[in-house]
């Protein structure tokens, strides 16, 4: 790590401003917003909403019925992470390692950043995102600075790779901050920073775990690092002699953090699969400083750990007091929050999902809308004798797809996408399918989440962003830039 870089290296020195392909004004308004319409100005600023990955977005927006609103021009690379909406623009990073920004009201881009040359897939051990691997995790907005945080995977020579957390100005993209982060004795192309980042009093927290596959030797860790730049504080996971694996990915969820300024999250499977325990295959609280408050593993950790059915395959979910946590044993495991209780010590468990569960979950009045690979599932919490019931799964779609992308609740329903694109808004109480908009955007992978900012819905597909608009139209253009 070295200090501070806040010069332009001569890669991240291109920013190219494009055009856009834009629909017709929709019959809700056009790109006038309707009087006194509350939605506009609202951001979204983290992975799922807010610190504590509650999912609820904005839920004053309405959003029925729905017009398109613009599509994004093709992006020069694959969306693996939420598109944020700030100050009246969308940003959506790619593995292209391009870093975006749109104006909300057309989707016109106002400016692009490209920090460097992606890492073929073909230089790295194992992993399934080709033909190069960028920016996967989805960035995190500080508001106060105007600065957007991403993490690159960037090409540093032939066949080196290098993680880089880069700050970029919210209104330019210029590079406000350039560090390198590859934690003490990794092996880069090993690492796949997934997970969403997040802020931590004036730090980027940053989770790595492995690529797909679990190949080469890496260590799960979490990092935090100073928005203004300096030395990383480091938490590492299965780090002792012969030790490897336990991957902080979540299926692209940030870790949460809340008013204490702790952070949580999910670790996936460690490769200890017998005594001493490793702290793999758990839900972990830390500290703001990194330090380790308290953790839950199952009882079957180690059976978990040697059959790749890792606890970390989705985020934690606050809810009344308690964390629920599903994973790849498709077990949903309640946990009290003040006490996780460690190995064996959950307040109760059910069978939960017939396939993986991944991403971020929705949160709102004790229930959970769980991203099951089957089908989004809500499951309630019942605080006296406390106990875990399922309410209902998603139906397949009518062409048998199964809507299972990560859920946000905005506008009185449950929105997920599912693999071909398409977009579905879900009642809450009944799971049955209330909206539905084909993007024709081409197919998305099964972990990009829509977002709900500035009175529009918004859906990353494999490279394009697609904007739908509520009754009251478009937002109006984005204000003037803010200085630094």
């Amino acid at each position: 790590m070295r200090a501070p870089g806040r010069a332009l290296t001569a890669a991240a020195a291109l920013v190219v401003v494009a055009a856009t392909a834009i629909l017709p004004p929709s019959r809700a308004g056009g790109s006038r917003p309707h009087p006194g319409a509350g939605a506009f100005g609202t951001n979204v600023t983290v992975y799922d909403g807010s610190a504590l990955g509650s999912g609820v977005e904005n839920p004053t927006t309405a959003l029925r019925p729905l017009h398109p609103a613009w599509i994004s021009a093709r992006l020069d690379g694959q969306l693996y992470g939420e598109p944020l909406v700030f100050a009246g623009r969308v940003y959506a990073a790619t593995e292209d390692d391009t870093v975006y920004g749109l104006a909300a009201d057309t989707g016109t881009i106002l400016w692009s950043t490209r920090l460097g040359r992606p890492v073929p897939s073909g230089d790295l051990p194992c992993g399934d995102i080709a033909p190069g691997v960028g920016i996967t995790g989805t960035p995190v907005i500080d508001a106060l600075r105007h600065e957007i945080f991403v993490v690159a995977d960037e090409l540093a020579g032939r066949s080196r790779a290098s993680h880089r957390l880069v700050g970029l100005n919210l209104y330019n993209g210029r590079v406000e901050l350039n560090e390198a982060l590859n934690p003490p004795g990794s092996i880069p192309t090993a690492l796949l920073q997934r997970a969403g980042l997040a802020l931590d009093r004036g730090k980027v927290i940053v989770a790595f775990g492995g690529n797909y596959g679990d190949c080469g030797t890496y260590h799960g860790t979490i990092a935090a690092v100073p928005e203004a730049g300096g030395a990383a504080g480091y938490y590492v996971l299965d780090h002792a002699r012969g030790e490897r694996e336990g991957a902080v990915w979540m299926g692209g969820a940030a870790p949460l953090v809340d008013s204490n300024g702790d952070i949580w999250f999910a670790v996936g499977n460690g490769s200890q699969s017998g005594p001493p325990y490793d702290a793999s295959d758990s839900v972990t609280e830390l500290s703001a400083g990194l330090r380790r408050l308290q953790l839950f593993a199952p009882s079957t950790w180690a059976q978990d750990n040697r059959t790749d059915a890792d606890l970390g395959s989705a985020a934690p979910a606050f809810a009344d007091g308690y964390v629920i946590q599903v994973g790849k044993s498709h077990i949903a495991y309640l946990l009290d929050r003040a006490h996780l209780g460690g190995i064996g010590g959950q307040v109760a468990k059910k069978p939960l999902c017939r396939e993986d569960p991944h991403g971020g979950d929705g949160v709102e009045a004790g229930t959970v809308f769980v991203a099951c690979a089957e089908g989004i599932t809500a499951v309630r919490i019942s605080t006296h004798e406390p106990h875990l019931s399922v309410l209902w799964t998603t139906p397949s779609t009518p062409s048998g797809v199964s809507i299972n992308g990560p859920p946000i609740l905005a506008g009185g329903l449950v929105w997920s996408l599912d693999t071909s694109g398409t977009l579905w808004g879900l009642d809450p109480a009944s799971g049955r399918h209330l909206v539905s908009e084909r993007t024709d955007g081409g197919e998305s992978n099964h972990f990009p989440t829509p977002s709900v900012g500035d009175g529009l819905l918004l859906i990353p597909t494999t490279n394009r962003i697609f904007a739908y608009a509520g009754p009251a139209g478009r937002p109006p253009p984005p204000p003037p830039a803010v200085p630094s």
